[in-house]
């Protein structure tokens, strides 16, 4: 495919330009951030872009979805984060009949997310019969990963980087990562988990364990909140990755007096009135509008995105590693039922016979 034409050099241009705002709602006493106007415009282009393909999707298993050069060639996260397959498997086995304890509830989703790999988890999940806090049992399974991976199977995304160090002994990473959600188990962090009042009280308390860095553990406490034992605001708290970060670096020409984790609030606040003024369609999850995390997550596959659409904004990363190849399994849709949109969700998936996730 050709590559798109290069864009113009990206001009600047003042947050009250941009969104024509009196004063910066909630952040009176902060110097406000200065977006790079074609990056910040291509921002909610692109959440609302790559929302749209999704929803073409659901109606439409053929294609094509998009007549964007870069997002039809290349992959990239779903717009909202609770939508991409992995996520969507990890909120499934977090109300499986399985999930019958607080416990059980945490070892599944650390288990799910720590490996980010559904087949592994099956794989688990079907050597203990049923994963649970009781079945759990981190030297056995140690072994029935040893022999997975001795066999050939993969057992980690290559989606995250993980901490890999020894920090329970043991040479492999997959006996570390055991251990450590036997020690937390044993520890009772699944209690602690369900009785936190904030976001931020659980990822501190995530933070505290070894193989847990500031990208996982986020990743973790967002995870827990999709559960039935935490039911918490996502935009109290944000906890912006490297990806993220490089993508502020090009969506704006600096941060004002905001901390990363500020701008990403800002943009989640400041949703309705950009898009309003760029004539962009809001995207939205079934009528849910973007979160924090949406937001943060946006940023890094904005970064990808730019790589290609802005190739002289340099970064440590010039190109976009995985080009899309479409996946033919039906995506069987099924959300945490305080957000109130899986009624919605089924009927969006009732023209293709996708259903709605047990």
């Amino acid at each position: 495919m050709d590559r798109p034409p290069r864009a113009p050099a990206p001009r600047v241009v003042t947050v009250r330009a941009a969104l024509r705002l009196p004063r910066l709602q909630g952040f009176t006493s902060m110097r406000p951030p200065t977006p790079r106007a074609e990056v910040f415009r291509a921002y909610w282009y692109f959440a609302a872009e790559r929302q749209r393909i999704f929803e073409a999707r659901l109606k439409d298993s053929r294609g094509p979805w998009t007549g964007d050069p870069i997002l039809a060639a290349h992959r990239f996260c779903n717009t909202f984060r609770a939508s991409d397959r992995v996520s969507q498997d990890l909120i499934r086995i977090a109300y499986a009949p399985q999930a019958r304890s607080t416990a059980d509830v945490f070892v599944r989703v650390m288990i799910h997310r720590l490996f980010s790999r559904p087949e592994t988890f099956a794989l688990i999940d079907d050597a203990t019969e049923g994963l649970s806090a009781d079945t759990f049992d981190a030297r056995r399974l140690g072994t029935v990963l040893d022999e997975a991976r001795a066999a050939g199977c993969k057992l980690y995304t290559g989606a995250f980087i993980l901490c890999a160090n020894r920090a329970y002994g043991h040479p492999s990473k997959h006996r570390n990562h055991l251990e450590l959600v036997q020690a937390m188990l044993e520890g009772g962090v699944a209690e602690q988990v369900e009785r936190a009042g904030s976001l931020q009280e659980i990822y501190e308390n995530l933070r505290t364990w070894p193989l847990l860095g500031p990208f996982m553990a986020y990743q973790l406490t967002i995870d827990l909140n999709y559960t039935p034992i935490v039911d918490l605001d996502e935009d109290e708290f944000t906890v912006p990755g490297p990806g993220a970060i490089r993508g502020l670096a090009k969506v704006f020409l600096d941060l004002g007096s905001l901390s990363p984790a500020e701008a990403v609030k800002w943009l989640v606040r400041h949703q309705h009135r950009a898009l309003e003024e760029f004539g962009i369609t809001p995207p939205k999850l079934f009528g849910r509008p973007l979160k924090a995390i949406d937001a943060q997550n946006l940023l890094c596959e904005v970064d990808k995105y730019s790589r290609v659409r802005f190739p002289e904004l340099r970064s440590n990363r010039t190109r976009i590693k995985q080009r899309f190849v479409a996946d033919p399994t039906p995506l069987a849709l099924f959300y945490k039922p305080s957000w109130g949109i899986n009624e919605a969700a089924t009927a969006a998936c009732a023209s293709t016979g996708i259903p709605l996730a047990a």
